[in-house]
C-alpha cells in the first residue's frame, strides 16, 4: 500500500491503515490520503462495509448513534427500502479515510460535523 507523504504520522492513524488494510485491503497501485473514500474509491459496500463499521466500533471502542449507513453505503443483497426515494438514500456520500479518522480521535460520530 502506497500511503500520501502528507498522512500524519500518530499511532491511531497508523493502527487505523493497519485496521482497514486487514478488514478490507488497500491497493498497492493506489496512493492512500485522508480524502480517500472507502465507499467510492475503494468499492467497500453491503456486508463488507456492514462488517467493517461493526469491527470498526468494536476496535476503537467509536460510538455509531449518529451513523446512518445508508448515506454511505449500498445495501447488502436486495433491500426493498433502497429503491424509495428517501433522505438519504439516493446517491451515496464519500465515508473517507480522514472522516473514520477524526470520528476515532471524538470517540464518537457526529454525521454533521465529520461531512462539513
Amino acid at each position: 500500500m502506497k500511503l500520501a507523504t502528507d498522512l500524519p504520522d500518530t499511532h491511531t492513524l497508523r493502527e487505523l491503515m493497519q485496521f482497514l488494510h486487514e478488514e478490507i485491503g488497500l491497493p498497492d497501485h493506489k496512493t492512500i490520503s485522508l480524502k480517500t473514500s472507502i465507499n467510492l474509491d475503494l468499492g467497500c459496500n453491503g456486508t463488507d462495509a456492514q462488517h467493517l463499521m461493526e469491527a470498526l466500533e468494536e476496535r476503537f471502542g467509536l460510538e455509531l448513534a449518529d451513523y446512518d449507513a445508508y448515506r454511505y453505503f449500498q445495501p447488502a443483497g436486495n433491500d426493498p427500502h433502497f429503491k424509495r426515494n428517501a433522505k438519504g438514500r439516493g446517491s451515496k456520500v464519500p465515508l473517507t479515510i480522514g472522516m473514520l479518522y477524526e470520528a476515532i480521535k471524538a470517540g464518537h460520530w457526529d454525521t454533521q460535523a465529520l461531512e462539513g
